[in-house]
């Protein structure tokens, strides 16, 4: 087991990893921070990422005896500067990221709130896993990852994950060129290689980022969210369920699960 949990942790499936011979099928990338996982009908109203910012900010306050309102104004600053706000932190306060993570992430109420959701994984099983492999791709720590997939039960559904590593310092997140880097060599994809590596994301910064790296790139708008002026990515969608349309090629099935 424990031989297991570090495979998982270096984002590698041990089934998968024990097959021979070179894995030419590409790579589709589910980003689960906050959105498109759990984004779905059945989760509808959970509000996570709104609890996460309270945290964050609360944490700030706290950690860095600011106020209210320069805490806000400071986590939005380092969010929009690297991607993550720990990596402000960390850069320019010498916070440790793992108690970060064990007052942020770890401290989300999320048994209370995921639950497994037949719609999701009705999707996912859907693709063709002969023609494409399914990777998480998260800013979390690998704990955030392994809780979300389990509540949600999808966690055997995803061949690995390539994670934040909070444990190793200098911190490396999306939309960093050497995040979307890890995460080709974690996933065995070609690099920049043209049809391997396909990407769902919440994020506009790092689907613009995905998407010039010469990934094919799908920006998930939530639906009580404006989509950005400028579109972020050639596809942007309002549910996973679009992905079929988009590429048809990976399912056994055409038809959207109703």
């Amino acid at each position: 087991m424990a031989s297991q949990e570090k495979d998982l942790q270096n984002g590698i499936n041990p089934e998968q990893s024990s097959k021979p011979g070179h894995d030419s099928r590409p790579v589709f990338f589910f980003d689960i921070d906050n959105c498109p996982l759990h984004n779905t009908e059945i989760q509808a109203g959970s509000k996570i990422h709104d609890i996460m910012q309270t945290l964050i900010d609360e944490f700030f306050i706290k950690h860095l005896s600011l106020s209210p309102e320069d805490a806000i104004m400071l986590h939005q600053k380092y969010y929009k500067e690297y991607g993550l706000a720990i990596e402000g932190l960390t850069r320019h306060h010498k916070i440790d990221p793992l108690e970060f993570n064990s007052k942020v992430d770890d401290a989300l109420p999320l048994d209370s709130i995921l639950k497994p959701d037949p719609q999701l994984r009705a999707l996912l099983q859907d693709f063709d896993t002969s023609k494409v492999k399914l990777w998480l791709f998260t800013n979390a720590y690998v704990n955030h990852a392994k809780r979300v997939v389990k509540l949600l039960d999808v966690e055997d559904l995803f061949e690995g994950a390539t994670f934040c590593d909070y444990a190793t310092p200098p911190l490396v997140c999306k939309p960093a060129a050497e995040m979307f880097k890890k995460a080709e060599e974690e996933a065995g994809a070609g690099a920049r290689e043209a049809g391997k590596c396909y990407f769902v994301d919440d994020s506009a910064l790092n689907c613009t980022h995905a998407q010039a790296r010469g990934w094919e790139t799908v920006h998930f708008v939530e639906p009580d969210i404006t989509p950005p002026g400028v579109p972020a990515s050639k596809y942007q969608v309002r549910r996973l369920e679009e992905l079929r349309e988009h590429f048809p090629q990976f399912f056994k099935s055409r038809s959207a699960a109703c």
